[in-house]
């Protein structure tokens, strides 16, 4: 990362309010100077900010502040000094994600405070052109842990402002008392002043629409020293403040919030602002996540086949991996994921020569674990063989030298700092025996998959699986699935596990084929696992099983082209020249939409719709142009392939 010294030109907007307020009010302005910030202290020495973009008002003036068990950082402060504006820059690359080289800029002050008892706390804000992000930086020294114990950071709207919030279930309910797991339903479009109250809080990412703009929040760079936060489950008046995790929230016997002796820094606070392309299309939650502790050149994103979606727990069994290895093979998919109790029904032994005969076929294999001790009831194995760090790499060396090629981790106790931690410790830890990860029944990445390059998906969603389980996510699934570009899976992977074609048994879906047919482009997720059945898939079109066979798993650009939270949405992805379009409408309209579709150039492309039979696809030619009409069924969808060697010839 480079800092460098904003020229003095450059710093003639940033500092006028400063010169004018005797040093109690700061501006900073993103480099295009759309966003701003205003930084001041109240007379009675709390810190406070507010956010505008162009001059129109994202958020109120906002409380800052942090309390540990032996100082109050929140109160009684005074301002020693405030650093010069510089300019922060960054390039990176991702495993997976929206954009596989990100850039990533923007002007960094650092406010110097200290309390009455002389602690010192500094509060670091960047404004890049996408969002704004503050830090927490505690730079005493000390050799005894400090602890914890508030945090009074808020986000205040203005009345006008509406919400998309999904709550956070409560720790130690559902079923076998594996919650929280971030899988609700979300509240949608639902003023700031009218929100119920949520008794675990909303979880991030947490998406708003002021008159400013819209406004998306959440949290990175989790270096395993600080618990997840979240927003509290009830506002006053629109504003909303940072919440924690529940008492129950924790590895056995481990810590629920940070302790840690100092230096010790929060996590970034995000807030990616601007119209909902700027939301879809922002890397924020990567661009200030930890960078990676290694390159891992050795991952490979890539689609998976996996029987337990719709033929569930008595497909984990020799045969059915065998054909589910064939199936992936055929499509030239990747992977394989075996679930639940293989180590049961298959056996070490045998599940080493089913790894044998997958590598013939060019497929690896992913193996499912309990991640579980205490924190819950659930049976399922292998379980116990990840919870301390010689159990771990026993385990994980046995995995390397039978030729797994990743693991699947299930049913995490929540959000607690010991839990954040074991998920870093896992993730570390298969890294050394090359082995890729995917985490169920667990928190939002915040980035994570940029710091362990070998981090593939997390559920951390209401995903297909609860559709399969009951009726009612099946009547929400279509509004659903169109939240999560704009909120779960705007900045992290997804393993939302899409795409059937077949019908659901004992469950009436409503979504068409074309709907699902969007989705591995439309969702990001490093490990995509699709649903369908290779008997399910064998009853599609050929064009349908050659649009899946080619389907990307790294992406180079992303652009949101159409859409509205919970409504519908229309993503255009390119992976190196070609590009896919991708749309759902989740309404019981039809919907007409016209796009874009000039930066792709004079091309002749494909696209795959619904008929006026919910369940069937067919397939046309087109071209792109700056005005390409598509009509999207009630509850259907599209999907579009532009070829680099498609160019249209005059």
């Amino acid at each position: 990362m480079k800092k460098i010294l904003i020229p003095a030109l450059m710093l003639t907007y940033l500092l006028v309010i400063t010169a004018c307020e005797h040093n109690t009010r700061y501006r900073l302005q993103s480099p295009d100077g759309t966003l701003s910030v205003v930084f001041s202290l109240t007379e009675t020495g709390e810190a406070r900010y507010a956010l505008s973009r162009n001059q129109v008002t994202v958020l109120n003036t906002s409380e800052l502040g942090i309390v540990l068990d032996d100082r109050d950082l929140s109160k009684d402060l005074e301002l020693l000094s405030a650093s010069n504006p510089t300019l922060v820059h960054t390039e990176y690359e991702l495993r997976q994600g929206k954009r596989r080289r990100n850039t990533y800029t923007a002007v960094e002050q650092v406010f110097h405070l200290q309390n009455t008892a002389g602690n010192k706390l500094d509060i670091a804000f960047r404004v890049s052109n996408d969002g704004v992000a503050f830090q927490y930086r505690l730079p005493e020294q000390t050799t005894v842990a400090r602890a914890f114990q508030a945090e009074t950071t808020s986000f205040s709207f203005t009345h006008g402002a509406r919400a998309w919030l999904q709550p956070v279930a409560v720790a130690q309910t559902g079923w076998m008392n594996t919650n929280p797991s971030y899988e609700e339903h979300y509240h949608m479009d639902v003023p700031v002043t009218d929100i119920p109250a949520s008794e675990a809080g909303w979880v991030f990412p947490a998406l708003f629409n002021t008159e400013g703009g819209w406004a998306l929040i959440t949290e990175a760079g989790m270096d395993g020293r600080y618990h997840a936060s979240r927003l509290q489950g009830k506002a006053t008046s629109g504003e909303f403040r940072i919440g924690y995790p529940m008492d129950a929230e924790r590895y056995t016997d481990g810590a629920l919030l940070a302790e840690s002796p100092l230096p010790l820094k929060s996590p970034w606070r995000i807030i990616a602002v601007g119209g909902l392309d700027t939301i879809v299309e922002s890397t924020l939650g990567t661009d200030l996540a930890e960078p990676a502790i290694a390159p891992m050149d050795w991952v490979k994103p890539g689609i998976a086949s996996w029987s337990w979606a719709l033929l569930k727990d008595d497909s984990v069994n020799y045969a059915t991996q065998v054909r589910f290895i064939d199936y992936a093979s055929s499509m030239g998919w990747p992977y394989v994921l075996v679930d639940v109790n293989w180590d049961q029904n298959i056996g070490y032994e045998k599940m080493s020569a089913l790894a044998d005969y997958a590598a013939q076929k060019n497929v690896g294999l992913l193996l499912w674990y309990n991640s579980s001790g205490s924190w819950n009831k659930t049976e399922y194995t292998p379980k116990g063989k990840l919870l301390t760090r010689a159990q771990r790499r026993a385990e994980f060396a046995r995995l390397q030298e039978m030729g797994i090629a990743g693991i699947k981790v299930d049913f995490f106790a929540g959000d607690g700092v010991s839990v954040i931690d074991y998920y870093r410790q896992i993730l570390s830890d298969a890294a050394d025996y090359q082995l890729l990860v995917n985490f169920h029944g667990a928190t939002l990445p915040r980035g994570l998959h940029r710091t362990f390059p070998n981090f593939m998906t997390a559920e951390a969603v209401h995903g297909f699986e609860m559709i399969t389980f009951m009726q009612d996510s099946a009547d929400k699934a279509a509004a659903h699935m169109a939240m999560l570009p704009f909120s779960r899976n705007a900045f992290d992977p997804m393993d939302f596990t899409p795409t059937v074609f077949s019908e659901i048994p004992n469950i009436n879906r409503h979504t068409s084929n074309g709907f699902e047919l969007a989705l591995p482009v439309l969702f990001l997720s490093g490990l995509q696992h699709i649903a369908e059945t290779d008997q399910g898939m064998a009853g599609v079109p050929q064009f349908v099983r050659d649009y899946l066979q080619d389907i990307p798993a790294v992406w180079d650009e992303s652009r949101l082209l159409d859409g509205y939270p919970g409504k519908y949405a229309a993503i255009a992805r390119r992976s190196g020249d070609n590009w896919y379009v991708s749309g759902i409408n989740a309404t019981s309209e039809q919907r007409n939409i016209q796009l874009d579709l000039s930066f792709i150039g004079a091309r002749l492309g494909s696209v795959i719709s619904d008929s006026d039979d919910a369940r069937t696809l067919v397939r046309n030619e087109l071209e792109s142009g700056a005005s390409v009409k598509v009509s999207m069924n009630a509850n259907g969808g599209f999907a579009m392939v532009f070829p680099a060697d498609s160019l249209v010839k005059n």
